[in-house]
Protein backbone atom coordinates (compact mmCIF):
# COMPACT_ATOMS: atom_id res chain seq x y z
CA UNK A 1 0.00 0.00 0.00
CA UNK A 2 1.44 3.36 -1.09
CA UNK A 3 1.85 6.00 1.57
CA UNK A 4 3.68 9.33 1.88
CA UNK A 5 5.53 10.19 5.09
CA UNK A 6 7.64 13.09 6.29
CA UNK A 7 11.09 11.58 6.78
CA UNK A 8 11.33 13.08 10.27
CA UNK A 9 8.53 10.66 11.20
CA UNK A 10 10.42 7.73 9.63
CA UNK A 11 14.08 8.32 10.58
CA UNK A 12 14.99 4.71 9.76
CA UNK A 13 14.97 5.77 6.06
CA UNK A 14 17.36 8.72 6.40
CA UNK A 15 20.51 6.70 5.65
CA UNK A 16 19.00 5.11 2.53
CA UNK A 17 17.82 8.51 1.29
CA UNK A 18 21.30 9.96 1.95
CA UNK A 19 22.92 7.12 -0.03
CA UNK A 20 20.51 7.52 -2.96
CA UNK A 21 21.06 11.29 -2.93
CA UNK A 22 24.84 10.81 -3.05
CA UNK A 23 24.53 8.27 -5.86
CA UNK A 24 22.23 10.50 -7.95
CA UNK A 25 23.64 14.00 -7.38
CA UNK A 26 26.88 13.68 -5.40
CA UNK A 27 30.38 13.97 -6.72
CA UNK A 28 32.42 10.80 -7.28
CA UNK A 29 34.28 9.64 -4.19
CA UNK A 30 37.94 8.68 -4.32
CA UNK A 31 37.70 6.24 -1.41
CA UNK A 32 35.27 4.34 0.78
CA UNK A 33 36.13 6.66 3.68
CA UNK A 34 35.26 9.72 1.61
CA UNK A 35 31.96 8.09 0.64
CA UNK A 36 31.14 7.25 4.27
CA UNK A 37 31.96 10.80 5.36
CA UNK A 38 29.69 12.26 2.67
CA UNK A 39 26.84 10.00 3.76
CA UNK A 40 27.31 11.05 7.40
CA UNK A 41 27.26 14.72 6.33
CA UNK A 42 24.07 14.17 4.31
CA UNK A 43 22.40 12.37 7.23
CA UNK A 44 23.34 15.21 9.58
CA UNK A 45 22.17 17.84 7.09
CA UNK A 46 18.76 16.17 6.83
CA UNK A 47 18.40 15.98 10.62
CA UNK A 48 19.69 19.53 11.14
CA UNK A 49 17.16 20.85 8.59
CA UNK A 50 14.11 19.57 10.47
CA UNK A 51 13.69 22.92 12.24
CA UNK A 52 13.95 25.04 9.07
CA UNK A 53 10.45 26.38 8.36
CA UNK A 54 10.82 25.74 4.62
CA UNK A 55 12.48 22.33 4.77
CA UNK A 56 10.55 19.17 4.11
CA UNK A 57 11.55 15.75 2.78
CA UNK A 58 8.72 13.40 1.92
CA UNK A 59 9.27 9.71 1.26
CA UNK A 60 7.03 7.35 -0.71
CA UNK A 61 6.71 3.88 0.78
CA UNK A 62 5.01 0.73 -0.44
CA UNK A 63 4.53 -1.16 2.81
CA UNK A 64 8.02 -0.69 4.25
CA UNK A 65 9.90 -0.39 0.94
CA UNK A 66 11.24 3.04 -0.07
CA UNK A 67 10.19 3.88 -3.63
CA UNK A 68 11.27 7.52 -3.80
CA UNK A 69 11.45 10.94 -2.18
CA UNK A 70 11.11 14.66 -2.80
CA UNK A 71 12.05 17.80 -0.86
CA UNK A 72 11.51 21.46 -0.22
CA UNK A 73 14.74 23.38 0.43
CA UNK A 74 14.97 27.00 1.46
CA UNK A 75 17.87 27.48 -0.98
CA UNK A 76 18.93 25.32 -3.94
CA UNK A 77 20.33 27.74 -6.50
CA UNK A 78 23.48 29.75 -5.85
CA UNK A 79 22.86 31.71 -9.06
CA UNK A 80 19.46 32.98 -7.81
CA UNK A 81 19.73 33.37 -4.03
CA UNK A 82 16.82 35.83 -4.11
CA UNK A 83 14.41 33.03 -5.04
CA UNK A 84 13.06 30.67 -2.39
CA UNK A 85 11.91 28.10 -1.44
CA UNK A 86 12.87 25.32 -3.84
CA UNK A 87 11.20 22.09 -4.96
CA UNK A 88 14.11 19.67 -5.01
CA UNK A 89 15.42 16.11 -5.15
CA UNK A 90 12.52 14.35 -6.84
CA UNK A 91 13.76 10.79 -7.00
CA UNK A 92 12.10 7.48 -7.83
CA UNK A 93 14.19 4.32 -7.69
CA UNK A 94 14.94 3.02 -11.19
CA UNK A 95 12.95 -0.19 -10.83
CA UNK A 96 9.82 1.82 -9.96
CA UNK A 97 10.00 4.44 -12.70
CA UNK A 98 7.28 4.78 -15.31
CA UNK A 99 4.51 3.89 -12.85
CA UNK A 100 3.29 7.40 -11.98
CA UNK A 101 5.14 7.69 -8.67
CA UNK A 102 6.71 11.02 -9.64
CA UNK A 103 3.20 12.48 -9.90
CA UNK A 104 2.37 11.10 -6.44
CA UNK A 105 5.51 12.75 -5.04
CA UNK A 106 4.87 15.98 -6.94
CA UNK A 107 1.29 16.26 -5.69
CA UNK A 108 2.37 15.51 -2.11
CA UNK A 109 5.15 18.12 -2.03
CA UNK A 110 2.93 20.81 -3.56
CA UNK A 111 0.25 20.02 -0.96
CA UNK A 112 2.90 20.27 1.77
CA UNK A 113 4.14 23.60 0.36
CA UNK A 114 0.58 24.99 0.43
CA UNK A 115 0.18 23.78 4.02
CA UNK A 116 3.34 25.73 4.91
CA UNK A 117 1.82 28.87 3.36
CA UNK A 118 4.14 28.85 0.36
CA UNK A 119 2.54 30.55 -2.66
CA UNK A 120 5.37 30.09 -5.17
CA UNK A 121 8.05 27.40 -5.25
CA UNK A 122 10.98 27.17 -7.68
CA UNK A 123 12.88 24.29 -9.21
CA UNK A 124 15.91 23.91 -11.41
CA UNK A 125 16.52 21.10 -13.84
CA UNK A 126 18.35 19.98 -16.94
CA UNK A 127 15.33 17.94 -18.04
CA UNK A 128 13.31 19.07 -21.05
CA UNK A 129 9.52 18.99 -21.06
CA UNK A 130 9.21 17.13 -17.77
CA UNK A 131 7.88 19.40 -15.04
CA UNK A 132 5.43 21.17 -17.32
CA UNK A 133 3.15 18.11 -17.09
CA UNK A 134 2.82 18.87 -13.38
CA UNK A 135 1.96 22.53 -14.04
CA UNK A 136 5.41 24.11 -13.68
CA UNK A 137 5.97 27.35 -15.56
CA UNK A 138 9.27 28.28 -17.22
CA UNK A 139 11.18 31.22 -15.72
CA UNK A 140 14.68 31.31 -17.24
CA UNK A 141 17.81 29.47 -18.36
CA UNK A 142 20.92 29.82 -16.19
CA UNK A 143 24.40 30.29 -17.65
CA UNK A 144 25.19 26.62 -16.92
CA UNK A 145 22.20 25.53 -19.04
CA UNK A 146 19.94 24.54 -16.17
CA UNK A 147 16.39 25.82 -16.43
CA UNK A 148 14.39 27.41 -13.63
CA UNK A 149 10.67 26.74 -13.36
CA UNK A 150 8.12 27.63 -10.72
CA UNK A 151 4.77 26.49 -9.41
CA UNK A 152 2.16 29.02 -8.36
CA UNK A 153 0.31 27.58 -5.38
CA UNK A 154 -2.37 30.16 -4.69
Amino acid sequence: MLKIFNIKDKPEYIKEVAELTQKEWGSKCKSEDEYKNKIIKKINKIIDSFNNKYYCKLILLDSNKLLGFISIFEHDCDERKNLYPWYATMYVKESYRGKGYSRVLNDAILKEARAKGITKIYLKTTLNNYYEKFGAKFLEVLENGEKIYYFELE
